[in-house]
């Protein structure tokens, strides 16, 4: 038997055998199981087998914390043991009900826009890599200015900067249209409708370079280039009727009827009412989080830097996902990355602490490679695999993301994408800042293992003993 099919057959048997599985799905670090009982779950004897970095139950789901790559071999070994595999989106299914109102809508949220975050990744290194290009001391070792630049060369990376921004609404309708159960070219047709070039520029309105339409004399009528709200909102109604619609049409004229019935109330809608009014709500959200951030004397960032990595395992943390898409669709950059990087960073830090000064080799062996992973801006092995469990640890990480996030803030740093942090968050500062960001992660870093090292961790801790012995 290999090593991975004795660790999947172990993993059966530590959550009450195979009879006890529904269901098995993963996502890039964690296996997700759901299970007819969990009361059935040994969670000493999962946390003890090898490769495991942590498990939890959480929304409907026992999720174990394998790593990116070891998670993809363990679930081909459970699917070669016969075990039932799923895909993700039939487990939201089943997972759907459970969870309060805003647990629910935060997972929602979440799964609309995780499909969409590689293209924004993209848009943001191209930002970065356009930022490093275009620096004078760059071009000069090439004998080169700024003016030097073709201008053919400069709309070239507008093509690669602006676009996935330009037609986010269409991007956000199809992806909502998906997780809603709509159609999801209907989405992305009412996408397109929001940002159509026969309706006034979001963009130029708010320069003042043209003028909405107006309809009934009051209502204003614009595209939606950049919107984020709106398109949401407008696909999740926009599924929810498509499917109503359906379940009245005759079969023989469903592919007739219902996107037409659906594009046509949707589109009158969208840009009389759900536009206007979400369109408020969303400058609203971004003007509190503006306010949040440029609190004097790097308060943000301390806030920040200390509470993100508690909203990470409340499982609530997509909500940034939103924000940070509203500040690099306004301003072109993103603040808010380099404090969540150093709250990353630190957990890593804590977790290196914990591995370096543990004589417990199996502690070893899971601590220094979770460590890793959160330098890669994966936080889940070091979280919930080691810090949370000693307490001390994740306390300590707290502590330093917090010291970190208090400098980002003052150095004024501020990303030029989303979703990548710590090690590889360098390509979103490839620009004057990129000194500045390596300092702050290391402060984040040392902070949090200095302290874990000092009072954080020792392995004379009762649950340490127990483990290990």
């Amino acid at each position: 038997m290999t090593e991975n099919k004795h660790i999947a057959q172990s993993i059966i048997d530590a959550i009450g055998g195979k009879e006890n599985i529904q269901s098995i799905a993963h996502c890039a670090t964690r296996l997700r199981i759901m299970l007819n009982d969990k009361e059935l779950i040994d969670q000493e004897k999962v946390e003890s087998i090898d490769k495991v970095k942590g498990a939890f139950y959480n929304s409907g789901q026992y999720q174990i914390i394998l790593g990116t790559g070891t998670v993809n071999r363990i679930y081909e070994e459970l699917s070669n043991l016969g075990v039932t595999e799923s895909t993700k989106d039939e487990q939201k299914k089943e997972v759907v009900k459970q969870g309060n109102f805003f647990q629910r809508a935060i997972r929602s949220f979440g799964d609309v826009f995780v499909p969409i975050i590689p293209a924004l990744v993209a848009t943001g290194l191209f930002m970065g890599l356009r930022g490093l290009v275009m620096q004078e001391q760059i071009l000069a070792l090439f004998g080169m200015t700024p003016d030097d630049v073709s201008q053919n060369f400069i709309l070239f990376t507008q093509v690669l900067t602006d676009t996935a921004f330009i037609f986010l609404p269409a991007l956000i309708a199809w992806s909502t249209f998906r997780v809603f159960g709509g159609n999801p070219t209907v989405g992305l047709v009412l996408g397109f409708m929001l940002v159509s070039p026969s309706l006034p520029d979001a963009w130029e309105v708010a320069a003042g370079d043209a003028e909405p339409l107006t309809f009934l004399g009051f209502i204003p009528v614009l595209g939606y280039q950049g919107s984020v709200l709106p398109a949401f909102i407008a696909g999740l109604v926009g599924a929810k009727l498509e499917k109503r619609i359906r379940k009245v049409v005759p079969e023989v004229l469903d592919l007739i009827v219902t996107p037409f019935l659906t594009l046509l109330v949707m589109i009158a809608l969208s840009l009389m009412v759900i536009g206007p009014v979400f369109h408020a709500v969303e400058e609203a959200i971004l003007q509190g989080t503006l306010t949040i951030l440029e609190l004097p004397f790097g308060l943000s960032g301390l806030i920040i830097g200390f509470f993100h990595q508690i909203i990470v395992v409340t499982g609530v943390h997509h909500i940034f996902n939103f924000l940070e898409i509203q500040l690099l669709e306004r301003f072109s950059n993103n603040p808010f990355n380099p404090i969540i990087t150093c709250s990353i960073a630190a957990q890593g830090g804590a977790a290196l602490a914990v591995g370096l000064k543990s004589r417990s080799k199996k502690l070893k062996a899971l601590a220094l490679p979770s460590a890793l992973s959160a330098f890669l801006g994966i936080t889940e092995p070091a979280i919930f695999g080691v810090n949370l469990r000693y307490v001390k640890p994740f306390v300590m990480g707290l502590i330093g993301g917090g010291a970190g996030g208090f400098m980002a803030t003052l150095f004024g740093l501020k990303a030029t994408g989303m979703a990548i942090t710590v090690i590889p968050g360098t390509l979103l500062f490839l620009n004057d800042q990129i000194l500045f960001y390596i300092l702050v992660n290391l402060v984040s870093i040392a902070v949090a293992f200095g302290l874990t090292w000092v009072i954080g961790f020792s392995d004379k801790n009762k649950s340490v003993q127990k483990e290990t012995a």
